[in-house]
């Protein structure tokens, strides 16, 4: 082979190696089959990478760890949580925004409807599948199970000047009161909010609850401090179905 003709192939095999460079970049491949690394991208994400899909509906916060209620993300601590309630029950708070890395949640250590803030890796995220709807004026609860009604339940209110407080809530604890005939009948849901008209004299504390009663007569009627109370087959039908962070919205 002369001189030229070696300048010339070795331009050639030049050429092709750029143009074979180039092609990979772009995305382009050869037309020969190339080593397995020429296409990385194609064996870069597995099924577990892929982002997780939206939950849709109430979302409930499940805590995993110890954690530090904030007036605001990153903000003054409000109180400390742990992972069971003050009765014993998982702690589970109803989310009602999300900011990146953080979610607002509602709990009995803020002012009634506020919300307060934790580290989202602190909590798995559940959605609730049953919303409750009270109206004070028609002495009514309302269950909806994704958007659907299935349930309407009479109770009775707050009495004047100890009316039930309105806004919006959650359930933070199923509890069995009793095997029924006491003033709470057989079962409570107890809920995020606090009566700010504590009548005097009062020592049960300030937390509302939906609640049986022994008086089946007080049912429709404005009569108690503030908790709402339900016939005792209603209860047990809440208790058998209503979760943890379930969300509540009370309105006048």
């Amino acid at each position: 082979m002369t001189r030229p003709v070696r300048v010339a192939a070795a331009l050639v095999a030049v050429a092709a190696i750029v143009i074979g460079t180039l092609l990979l970049t772009r995305g382009g491949a050869p037309s020969a089959p190339g080593p397995s690394v020429s296409h990385p991208k194609q064996f870069s994400r597995t099924p577990a990478q892929r982002p997780a899909p939206a939950l849709r509906g109430p979302l409930g916060a499940h805590l995993i760890r110890r954690v530090q209620l904030r007036e605001s993300p990153g903000g003054r601590v409000v109180h400390t949580l742990g992972v069971k309630t003050e009765y014993g029950s998982d702690e589970v708070l109803a989310v009602v925004a999300q900011k990146p890395g953080w979610l607002g949640v509602l709990s009995p250590f803020m002012p009634n409807s506020h919300a307060g803030w934790i580290p989202a890796d602190s909590a798995q995220l559940r959605v609730e599948p049953y919303e409750l709807h009270v109206d004070l004026s028609a002495r009514s609860l309302v269950v909806r199970k994704q958007g659907r009604v299935v349930r309407r339940i009479t109770v009775a209110v707050g009495r004047p000047g100890e009316q039930t407080p309105t806004g919006r809530y959650a359930i933070t604890d199923l509890l069995q009161v009793s095997s029924g005939g006491g003033p709470y009948g057989c079962c409570a849901l107890a809920l995020t909010g606090r009566q700010p008209h504590v009548a005097q004299g009062w020592t049960g504390g300030d937390r509302i609850a939906i609640h049986g009663t022994s008086d089946p007569a007080s049912i429709g009627t404005p009569v108690s401090g503030g908790c709402m109370r339900a016939a005792e087959d209603d209860m047990r039908w809440l208790m058998a179905r209503m979760s943890l962070g379930t969300p509540v919205r009370i309105q006048a």
